[in-house]
């Protein structure tokens, strides 16, 4: 048997699984990432699901998270795991790595994280072999949910939203000056307030010319910018994320205008990665 475990900032997804492929337990637990929170709290998290999930022997635990940057974390993760649980083989791997081997499984291929953020990766079928750095919310991030509403709140304070659609928005959210710049600057998750916006935006897209080119130019960004740094013309793009789900029907136009090739789409990467590891 083994276990997976893939883990964003709010949440970690372990699973048990049998030799077989079956499923045979799950638990959802505190969110794990390296780089944003303590490691007192991620050791934690990690130990209370090692004692949820223990047992006697384990083929390996594949573990997969955010902030993965230095080999000192491997190490010390590792040595928590193994100091909780008999197992054979342990992997720390980053949520990259998680996203490409669940829409390219064991074959080569680009993988595209689109979520409140965005990343990009080729992955040569067993490994991450080259990525374009993403750069983050402040000066990257192109085609994720935090870039689509910082577009838009950028423009609305300039009063650059056209007017049925700036009326909306005032109807439903604080849009004081200061309201947004406090969200921005001064929250806990700026990414996450400004990604907040994006399935209001997504709702004008079929009435507002505006709002088309807003969603159009952020993933085209994100296309050209990041995605065709690759070898596009052989290798299809995978895509992991609720953002990049919710709007697959435009994505893939946008690719295939751009001579992308589009291939599997994945709200999360857990049952690619189950997949992954059953074969």
């Amino acid at each position: 048997m083994i276990i997976i475990v893939e883990s964003g900032a709010t949440k970690s997804d372990w699973r048990l699984i049998a030799p077989s492929g079956e499923q045979l337990q799950r638990k959802l637990l505190a969110g794990i990432n390296v780089s944003t929170a303590s490691m007192e709290h991620n050791l934690e998290t990690i130990a209370a699901g090692l004692q949820e999930f223990g047992r006697e022997a384990l083929d390996g635990i594949y573990f997969y998270t955010a902030g993965i940057v230095t080999q000192e974390i491997r190490t010390q993760l590792e040595s928590l795991i193994r100091s909780r649980a008999s197992v054979g083989e342990v992997e720390i791997c980053t949520d990259l790595v998680a996203a490409a081997r669940a829409v390219c499984g064991h074959e080569p291929g680009i993988a595209a994280i689109i979520g409140t953020g965005s990343n990009t990766c080729f992955y040569d079928g067993s490994d991450v072999s080259q990525k374009v750095r993403s750069g983050g919310y402040v000066i990257g991030d192109e085609g994720g949910g935090a870039a689509l509403g910082k577009l838009f709140l950028a423009d609305y304070i300039k009063g650059l939203v056209p007017s049925d659609v700036a009326s909306d928005f005032e109807s439903r959210y604080d849009s004081s000056y200061e309201g947004i710049v406090a969200g921005v600057y001064r929250s806990e998750s700026p990414a996450g307030f400004l990604g907040s916006f994006a399935p209001f935006i997504l709702s004008h897209y079929g009435s507002s010319e505006y709002v088309r080119e807003l969603v159009d130019g952020n993933f085209r960004s994100f296309i050209r910018r990041a995605l065709k740094r690759y070898d596009t013309a052989r290798y299809p793009v995978g895509v992991v994320g609720g953002f990049g789900c919710a709007c697959k029907d435009i994505f893939v136009r946008l690719c295939s205008e751009e001579g992308v090739r589009t291939g599997c789409f994945l709200p999360e990467p857990i049952d690619g990665l189950i997949k992954y590891h059953s074969l």
